[in-house]
């Protein structure tokens, strides 16, 4: 990552027309993930950040505490990439100072809160985007431009699989306590493979799901959670497995449709543990000898480029004045309602 250049946090915004001042609050992975992301991005800058811990000289200013980042007139747009339990608490409070607003998920512990930050939204006129990276992995993408072409015709069954392994050390830090975490495995990783699942399937009304800490016994903490749904408008059925006894890393997304399947093998991101992402494209051929795959395409795709290219989703959705079109509320609130559905076996 290049050392971005400090700004004082009262320096004038003579360039605020082409580039939004940012504030991060919460600069440990995600945070500086983030500053990246708008540095390179062009149209924005990072003037401040916050964190408990201790972060001088990471090039920018720190300051005391997330007030001087919410509340301060310079900032266009707060960046929340804190533990789950400040995310709602602090959409909440930089949308009612006027700031435009970019939030690590998940959104809120529940579908209520999330239609508390809602409220907030609306009244502020501001924006809100939740950083659900996934869904700008070049490979979701291509899924994607597939479904909605509808060459392959409609959407079957889908099956998604999430996994990792954790050891103690995972639970020593706030992601331990359920009144900070929220939820175990499923609030912390699965969350993104069910997003998936709306995303390309829409809402799931019927939706059955196992929930266990049979291996790390931690009370509100899962370690596994198996959820089957449907889409009763569509017929559209899912099973999602989200895991974190896995004791290997495991990202498997299946899309099988009418005319073909769509089967996604691992996911790129900066740890490399889940590997390339390995996109295979295959035509049904019901004529074809059983077991016989040779029309069967392989796109590899080598690179992340998600967290870009949120970023300048968000920030073009501020300086033109339009909706977010991924990672909206609306689309935060029916994933939290699915969520509640799936912890109702908690």
């Amino acid at each position: 990552m290049t050392q971005p250049t400090s700004e004082p946090l009262n320096a004038s915004p003579s360039d605020a027309a082409t580039q939004l001042r940012c504030g991060i609050i919460g600069f440990g992975k995600m945070g500086k993930t983030r500053a990246h992301a708008i540095e390179q991005s062009g149209k924005g800058k990072v003037v401040a950040v916050f964190d408990t811990a201790d972060v001088s000289g990471c090039g920018y200013d720190v300051v005391e505490d997330e007030a001087a980042i919410i509340n301060h007139p310079s900032i266009d747009a707060v960046f929340i990439c804190t533990p789950n339990f400040r995310i709602a608490p602090l959409c909440k409070q930089a949308l009612a100072a006027g700031k435009h607003v970019f939030s690590e998920k998940p959104p809120a512990f529940n579908a209520r809160e999330v239609e508390e930050v809602r409220e907030v939204e609306s009244a502020s006129g501001k924006t809100l985007m939740y950083g659900f990276n996934h869904r700008h992995h070049g490979s979701i993408k291509k899924m994607k431009e597939i479904v909605d072409s509808g060459e392959m015709g409609k959407i079957l069954w889908m099956r998604g699989r999430y996994g990792k392994e954790v050891d103690g050390e995972y639970f020593k830090g706030w992601r331990a306590d359920p009144k900070l975490a929220g939820g175990g495995i499923m609030l912390d990783q699965g969350i993104h493979m069910l997003d998936l699942f709306l995303h390309f399937a829409g809402e799931f009304d019927e939706i059955h799901s196992l929930v266990s800490n049979l291996f790390w016994e931690t009370e509100g903490l899962e370690d596994n959670v198996f959820s089957i749904m449907k889409n009763s408008q569509t017929g559209v059925c899912a099973s999602l497995h989200s895991t974190m006894t896995q004791w290997r890393y495991l990202f498997s997304l299946e899309v099988f449709l009418e005319k073909g399947a769509l089967v996604l093998n691992g996911l790129k991101t900066s740890s490399g543990v889940y590997g390339d992402e390995d996109l295979a494209i295959k035509h049904n051929d019901l004529n074809r000898a059983q077991g016989q795959f040779e029309s069967e395409e392989h796109i590899i795709f080598h690179t992340d480029t998600s967290w870009s290219a949120e970023v300048t989703q968000f920030f073009a959705a501020i300086l033109n004045g339009t909706p977010v079109q991924l990672g909206n509320s609306e689309d935060a609130l029916r994933l939290m309602q699915a969520m509640d559905r799936i912890y109702e076996n908690k």
